[in-house]
């Protein structure tokens, strides 16, 4: 069973930076389709922010991710970061973890959540 583990939230000023990780635990190779970046507001549902694709140098923008988001990996590591850049009030939410361990287009396994927010 993978297990997605994020870290790396926080509090930051308008105009700072952080970068989330995400670690997968796996019994086995861990080796996903896809894996991505979500967040949510309260009262809002959860948006894709980012994703890429594990074997590929493939990335998928959500439609209202900002250019000041940027997603790396380390696949020895099993690892993934989102690099959050010139953050805003707006950026506030608590962002998820999310891949395709079952190889196919739809993120069945997903992390707890972690919380950023932003403040003027």
């Amino acid at each position: 069973q993978v297990q997605l583990v994020e870290s790396g939230g926080g509090s930051v000023q308008a105009g700072g930076s952080l970068r989330l990780s995400c670690v997968a635990s796996s019994g086995r190779t861990f080796s996903p389709y896809v894996i991505g970046w979500f967040r949510q507001v309260p009262g809002k549902e959860r948006e894709f922010v980012i994703g890429m694709s594990w074997n590929k140098d493939n990335t998928y923008y959500g439609d209202a991710v900002p250019g000041r988001f940027t997603m790396s990996r380390d696949n020895a590591k099993n690892t993934v970061y989102l690099h959050m850049n010139s953050l805003q009030p707006e950026d506030t939410a608590v962002y998820y973890c999310a891949a395709s361990v079952k190889y196919t287009t739809t993120y069945d396994t997903w992390g707890q959540g972690i919380q950023v927010t932003v403040s003027s």
